[in-house]
């Protein structure tokens, strides 16, 4: 059996995320950070790393510094380690002028260097999702069946089914046909793969294993196919021997502010459905080396608080206080997800507003960016979900939510939230 030394992990660093816009105004979307201190990139590293996985290439091309940056200072093997993470930015070359045009062309203009690497197979995962997998069970599982192709595939429910890539897949494993987030319960029904009434479908999760040569030689055949899920695995189907690896963990796609929201705030319950704490199997970030955070007189409940924050007199309810989160007296915190800030202000000129969250706001169903600046008696309030996308000056409305993007001042005394 091969070992997980002859696996690459190679992460698509993200595109333009138009749906996580404005978090995406000024990063890419694996560099949004979630849970107060990480950043989505750190789930599908700290995978690899965890799963045996020591060389990883991250594929960056859109709003990509503060990812880069990221990187950079987090993931660091020392000189005794054979492993590395490397960033593998897009870039014109006299063989191809053009960007990465979609995921598999992603993969394809980096194809020298993957095969420079000598790995034998290449599993292919997203920046942008929220799970805890153990890889080395998948790649056990792909060699056991001498898979040309393995495709990672959850359980779906008949409600959810118009939302992903369904796969027939028989009961050696086999994935014999393909349709991309059908809409027709007829054509649904074609690809009831599980007994379970419940939940009857199976879902892409798009994580791919590869053989490299297989992986070498489609991108290859298939030049002008730009997309692993809308082209190239629907056709390998009809030409390789391709699998499913059953995954019925938690799994999430980052992939819009309600999401992105709901996904947070589903860490601060007793019960999160994702455990950062697993011992075994840790998520890893930037070690920032913050003091722990003080509470003054508040009442927090249901909170996840990141260190580095102060909270003064403050009442916070189901709400993630990011790092070197500045909470003022008398302010009320509702279903909301602070970022924190990215450095703390020293000698400011004092009619510059601080960073951090002033006196006596309300603040009720939003996200709020990092190193935004919130003047006194501010209140914010939630939007119908229904109510139309709204592009303020000082604001965003996405699906109802209120989202203040890094770095905005909103002065005292404002008011936003439904006439």
């Amino acid at each position: 059996m091969p070992l997980m030394n002859d696996v690459l992990g190679v992460i698509m660093g993200g595109g333009r995320g138009s749906r996580l816009h404005p978090l995406t105004q000024m990063r890419s979307k694996p560099a949004v950070p979630i849970a107060g201190k990480y950043r989505l990139i750190d789930i599908p590293i700290s995978n690899c790393i965890n799963s045996g996985i020591f060389r990883v290439a991250i594929l960056t091309q859109f709003n990509s510094v503060s990812l880069h940056r990221h990187i950079t200072q987090a993931y660091n093997f020392d000189v005794f380690h054979t492993g590395w993470v490397q960033i593998w930015a897009a870039e014109q070359t006299p063989q191809n002028p053009n960007w990465y045009q979609g995921t598999a062309d992603a993969v394809r203009q980096q194809l020298f260097e993957i095969q420079s690497t000598g790995a034998e197979y290449v599993m292919i995962l997203a920046g942008d999702h929220l799970y805890r997998m153990d890889y080395h069970e998948m790649a056990e599982y792909h060699w056991e069946k001498n898979a040309d192709i393995t495709v990672a595939v959850q359980p779906v429910a008949r409600s959810e089914a118009f939302r992903f890539g369904l796969l027939k897949v028989e009961e050696d494993g086999h994935i014999t046909s393909f349709a991309e987030k059908p809409k027709d319960p007829q054509v649904q029904d074609k690809f009831v793969s599980r007994d379970d009434p419940e939940r009857p479908f199976l879902g892409s999760m798009g994580i791919y294993m590869f053989k490299t040569k297989v992986l070498t030689d489609i991108l290859t055949y298939h030049s002008q196919r730009d997309d692993f899920g809308g082209d190239i695995i629907p056709e390998a189907i009809q030409s390789h021997d391709v699998y499913g690896f059953d995954f019925d963990g938690f799994w999430e796609d980052i992939g819009t502010i309600r999401s992105f929201y709901e996904t947070n705030l589903k860490l601060t319950n007793s019960n999160s459905p994702f455990n950062f704490y697993e011992a075994k199997a840790p998520i890893y970030t930037h070690a920032r080396f913050l003091p722990g955070s003080v509470v003054e007189g508040s009442k927090l409940q249901d909170v996840l608080l990141a260190e580095g924050c102060r909270i003064q007199n403050a009442e916070i309810t189901h709400s993630i206080i990011g790092i070197r989160s500045q909470v003022a007296e008398g302010t009320m915190i509702k279903d909301s997800i602070l970022m924190g800030a990215d450095y703390y202000v020293v000698d400011e000129p004092q009619d510059n507003l601080p960073i951090g969250i002033g006196k006596n706001c309300h603040i009720e169903s939003a996200i709020l960016d990092k190193n935004a600046r919130i003047g006194d008696n501010v209140t914010i309030l939630p939007f119908p979900r229904d109510h139309e996308d709204v592009d303020h000056d000082l604001y965003y409305v996405r699906d109802g939510i209120v989202v203040i993007a890094k770095d905005t001042e909103i002065p005292a005394g404002t008011r936003i939230g439904p006439e």
